[in-house]
């Protein structure tokens, strides 16, 4: 199944989702010398049912993955609760085997050896569209309040857009079915995103900021040039600030903020910047 497709299966089983007020105060200091803005995706940049792509939860509905097989016309092979199962043990499998301390899995592998182990062999484009079946339902997304319009002026005041994001092949996608833009249309370089799923490493550990902030070298940027917004102390402040990078806390909704006040990890890690909206954004590079 082609990108486009899978898009317009995207935007057919999402609908509005709006954030929950948190009872965070803004903290708005002028942040000077900014020239790149670097998002994380799920809870910050989409508002997402679950607070965080669905790999990282815990509980995922068993139903979701009967519905997505049978929506494939594929019969399936084992009742919900052990689907869910062999899914979050094969995700655990491929964990144990990675020699990362974060590891990422590519969930188009995931689910073709899960299916396999029924003796199940779908085409590639069947497991994307399964993959994009089984999210849509187990953590539905839909953009933040204000995004566009954010990141249209911060890219249009000249600055650079990316991303590091714990995502997998379908949250790009996901970004663009709900936008309608391209993720270069929406301003994001390329060179400047940083997706968990293509480095086989995920956030909380540093890999992919360090990624970023050397092609954010390359244009000739520095790390305290650089604000990173996300909605996780753990995920997104503090691996931020290990690289050098200003920081915001994005506080707009209560399914995603991580404050992990009790994770030693953070004990001490203040950001720059907490934002209760994405358009506080823009007070902060004014």
């Amino acid at each position: 199944m082609d990108d486009l497709t899978l898009r317009e299966r995207i935007r057919q089983l999402s609908s509005p989702l709006a954030p929950r007020p948190t009872e965070a105060q803004p903290v708005l200091p002028r942040l000077a010398d900014i020239r790149a803005v670097v998002f994380d995706v799920y809870g910050t940049l989409l508002v997402s049912a679950s607070g965080d792509i669905s790999l990282a939860t815990e509980g995922a509905p068993a139903a979701a993955a009967i519905e997505a097989l049978t929506a494939l016309g594929v019969a399936p092979p084992a009742d919900g609760e052990e689907l869910a199962a062999r899914l979050r043990a094969t995700i655990e499998a491929a964990h144990a085997a990675s020699p990362s301390n974060t590891p990422e899995v590519e969930i188009r592998e995931i689910w073709r050896d899960v299916l396999a182990e029924f003796n199940l062999q779908p085409s590639a484009h069947q497991i994307e569209q399964l993959a994009v079946q089984y999210e849509c339902r187990v953590n539905p997304v839909w953009p933040m309040p204000g995004m566009v319009d954010v990141l249209e002026r911060i890219a249009g005041s000249g600055r650079q857009l990316g991303i590091i994001s714990n995502a997998q092949f379908f949250t790009p996608l996901a970004m663009e079915a709900l936008t309608g833009e391209s993720l270069e249309q929406l301003g994001f370089a390329p060179d400047l995103s940083e997706w968990s799923y293509d480095r086989r490493e995920a956030k909380p550990g540093a890999f992919l900021y360090h990624r970023c902030a050397e092609a954010l070298a390359a244009r000739g940027l520095q790390p305290a040039q650089t604000l990173y917004v996300g909605n996780d102390m753990r995920n997104d402040v503090w691996p931020a600030q290990q690289v050098g990078f200003r920081t915001a806390l994005f506080a707009g909704d209560q399914r995603s903020l991580r404050l992990r006040t009790d994770d030693p990890q953070v004990a001490g890690v203040i950001a720059d910047a907490v934002v209760t909206e994405l358009p506080q954004l823009l007070q902060l590079l004014d």
